[in-house]
């Protein structure tokens, strides 16, 4: 189709409709373009049609697929050494993407005890209305989802570093005995984030994000990616994910894009300032607990040490007061803010009894690891004395 140039008898409300696209002439831009189009204009009926049905197709419709939000599915998929991925609008999205697409009523899922909130809540929702049976078990403890297993399990739902108490699974283990069991094994990757671990090379099939986090690092974006280890798995999964519309936003895909050009920078210092918090809260006199997996008393330190390089940006602790203490701590902060997720450049504080783990019972709570004293500290890029003064005068507040 022509730009409409070569049309003068046009009229001027007509020409103002249908504006030029200059063509890119002797280079391309440094940065990937933000394709911000709900659709795409077609020469061709065929090619129209092909681009209908299959991910890596022609632009067609932009919940199909979009340039600006492909290059976050194949910079992410990259990163992860993935055979496809696909974006989405928030990090619940592709965890109910890839669920809803590979379970039915009357399977089974097997999911470690410590769990994100969203997720658990999910997998109850998933229980009392489609009836899908789940089972949980320790993330590293491969006897436990061998004796688990039943004819109708059809997924293993591991986190690399489970939030908030950091629990580490040993996916090496978890995910090779899924694969013997013909099971197949999803893995919430988002506190690690690819710099720390690649769970695909640990045998997952699938491997989550919320792209909110550590990949656009700047607590400007919702969003969210699934990365799968087989193109017919992701295949199949994107053919139901396009139908429950689950889309990534261009913009959102763009500012995770930029966002990701520092993840390296940013997960050197996220990882030393959670370091340097944890070892000195761990010998201050009002914290009766720490959960870092850095830290040799943390149960999963073992595991930890085998497969991460560091051990994340994430850590919670309970105070000896209990929850009074814990909220008289998340009041009298300064430079740490009381407020949701984490992965960004600030250090953010919540209490997740209340907040991220609202939804669970006392039950599940203690089932995480979660008491009503603990307090999750995302820690930030911010000097690493400053947050620790501002921890020390909140402590004595």
């Amino acid at each position: 189709m022509s730009d409409l140039r070569d049309m003068p008898e046009l009229h001027p409300d007509t020409r103002a409709v249908h504006l030029p696209h200059p063509p890119l002439e002797g280079g391309r831009p440094i940065t990937v373009p933000l394709y911000q189009t709900s659709g795409f204009v077609l020469d061709d009926p065929a090619v129209f049609a092909d681009g209908m049905g299959r991910p890596d197709g022609p632009y067609v419709y932009g919940r199909l697929g979009n340039p600006t939000v492909r290059a976050l599915e194949l910079a992410v998929s990259g990163l992860e050494g993935g055979a496809g991925a696909i974006a989405t609008g928030s990090g619940m999205g592709a965890i109910n993407s890839v669920l809803l697409a590979l379970v039915k009523p009357g399977d089974h899922i097997v999911a470690q005890r410590a769990l994100y909130g969203g997720t658990a809540t999910m997998l109850n929702d998933l229980a009392e209305r489609f009836g899908v049976a789940v089972t949980h078990v320790p993330e590293d403890d491969p006897d436990a989802f061998r004796a688990a297993v039943r004819p109708e399990t059809r997924l293993l739902y591991l986190e690399t570093i489970a939030n908030p108490v950091t629990q580490v699974a040993d996916l090496p283990a978890m995910c090779g005995a899924a694969r013997e069991a013909g099971v197949i094994s999803v893995v919430d990757n988002t506190f690690a984030s690819p710099l720390l671990c690649r769970p695909i090379e640990h045998g997952a099939d699938v491997v989550v994000h919320s792209t909110t986090k550590y990949l656009s690092g700047h607590t400007d974006v919702l969003g969210g990616v699934a990365v799968f280890a087989s193109d017919e798995l992701y295949r199949k999964v994107w053919s139901f994910a396009i139908e429950l519309g689950a889309t990534a936003d261009p913009f959102a895909a763009w500012l995770t894009l930029r966002g990701m050009q520092t993840l390296g920078l940013r997960m050197e210092r996220h990882c030393a300032n959670t370091r340097l918090l944890a070892t000195r809260l761990a010998e201050h006199p009002a914290v009766a607990a720490v959960h870092w997996p850095g830290l040799p008393t943390h149960p999963s330190h073992r595991v930890a040490a085998k497969l991460l390089p560091d051990f994340g940006g994430v850590f919670s602790f309970d105070l000896k007061g209990g929850r009074a203490a814990g909220e008289r701590f998340m009041s009298a902060v300064r430079v740490a803010l009381l407020a949701p997720s984490l992965g960004g450049v600030e250090t953010l504080i919540l209490h997740p009894a209340s907040t991220s783990h609202r939804s669970l019972t006392p039950e599940e709570l203690a089932r995480s690891g979660i008491g009503e004293g603990t307090v999750r500290v995302a820690v930030g890029i911010e000097h690493p004395e400053d947050l620790w003064a501002d921890f020390e005068r909140a402590l004595a507040a």
